[in-house]
């Protein structure tokens, strides 16, 4: 199978919104998390799918932070784009933008990072194509998703020695 060819950030970048209803919300009219969650993984699916060109699943979630809360009746604006391209995965930040409808107020609610893997016809992981930084922008935040790389690949290593650690210390007991 060929490699896909590069393609450029702007291809995919991705807005969706939502407006928040209360069926989303809890009783202080304050929109529960994991219905903020929701969407902003399928924004960043959306913007994976549009840079693979094929399907893709959630590998990651990293560093959902909540920022603002996000109320009854506001609209949430959620910007998706490609940060890095692996082999098979690619790293998509997503930022909400929550505005008051009535006053036209914009505020910065949620930030997160989502790792995406592409997969092929076959149901397994595929060649992504790679990525073409376009502005300064752009290759900040590349530098940016390298370093959380680094650092997933750091706790992943940490976490299993810890798990050999513990499997070996329940195995003399």
């Amino acid at each position: 199978m060929s490699t896909p060819q590069a393609r450029k950030v702007s291809d995919s970048e991705t807005l969706m919104t939502h407006r928040a209803l209360p069926e989303d919300a809890n009783p202080a009219g304050n929109v529960h998390g994991g219905v903020i969650l929701k969407h902003i993984d399928l924004a960043g699916a959306v913007c994976a799918m549009r840079h693979a060109r094929m399907s893709v699943v959630t590998a990651s979630i990293d560093r959902m932070e909540f920022k603002a809360p996000v109320h009854v009746g506001e609209l949430m604006l959620l910007y998706a784009s490609v940060n890095r391209v692996g082999k098979q995965s690619m790293e998509i930040g997503v930022r909400v933008v929550v505005e008051n409808l009535m006053t036209g107020e914009l505020r910065h609610a949620v930030s997160a990072y989502l790792t995406f893997v592409a997969i092929g016809a076959d149901k397994k992981p595929a060649t992504a194509p790679g990525l073409i930084l376009e502005t300064p922008t752009h290759h900040r935040r590349h530098r940016e998703a390298e370093m959380r790389r680094q650092l997933r690949i750091e706790e992943r290593k940490r976490e299993r020695q810890a798990q050999e650690s513990e499997h070996i210390f329940t195995e003399n007991a």
